[in-house]
């Protein structure tokens, strides 16, 4: 029976969200392609339908990942006054609940190191993903210039990705909690907020 062209869109689709979720909670390697299907009750053989290889999706899921992640982000500083943004975008960043949710946060802290081993198309893609992202938020960067604004912000998400995974070998909540919050201190200072 043949399927129409949007039920293989729909499924596609279904594929890269779970794949997403799968990728930051167990990583490019412990999300298996068998474990994904099984998961979305599809089989491992209907992937090939869909795409070429792993990396293929991979690199979609992670800008599927990075859409999910601005969003929240973005929803963050939809109520905040004027000025206040890139202090709300700090501590939704550095929030404890973005700490606990692995699979639905930051794909950067939750995957960089292991895209960092995967082939130079993969890393290119990576790191190509969050260019607008990146300038979005470097709206409420201080600096000089565009070009000036985005460089700072693009050091303060990183920054602020590897503080969350060290937040999260972080086993007692109180001391996890305590760390965010001197590292929210940081980086309010560090961009003179």
């Amino acid at each position: 029976m043949r399927y129409p062209a949007q039920h293989k869109k729909q499924t596609r689709q279904r594929i890269v969200r779970a794949a997403a979720r799968g990728f930051r909670s167990r990583g490019t390697e412990g999300a298996t392609i068998g474990t994904l299907m099984r998961d979305l009750r599809l089989t491992h053989g209907g992937f090939y339908r869909h795409f070429d290889s792993k990396e293929e999706l991979l690199i979609e899921a992670l800008g599927e990942s990075l859409k999910e992640f601005s969003l929240k982000m973005l929803s963050a500083i939809e109520h905040v006054p004027p000025g206040s943004e890139l202090k709300a975008l700090i501590n939704a960043y550095l929030d404890i609940q973005h700490s606990d949710d692995v699979a639905g946060g930051c794909p950067f802290a939750a995957l960089a190191t292991e895209i960092a081993r995967r082939p130079p198309k993969t890393r290119a893609a990576f790191f190509r993903t969050p260019k607008n992202h990146i300038a979005e938020a470097a709206k409420f960067m201080p600096g000089a210039t565009e070009e000036e604004r985005e460089r700072k912000t693009q050091v303060l998400f990183s920054g602020m990705a590897g503080t969350l995974n060290v937040a999260r070998l972080i086993v007692d909540e109180q001391q996890r909690r305590q760390f965010l919050e001197d590292a929210k201190e940081f980086y309010f200072k560090a961009v003179r907020l």
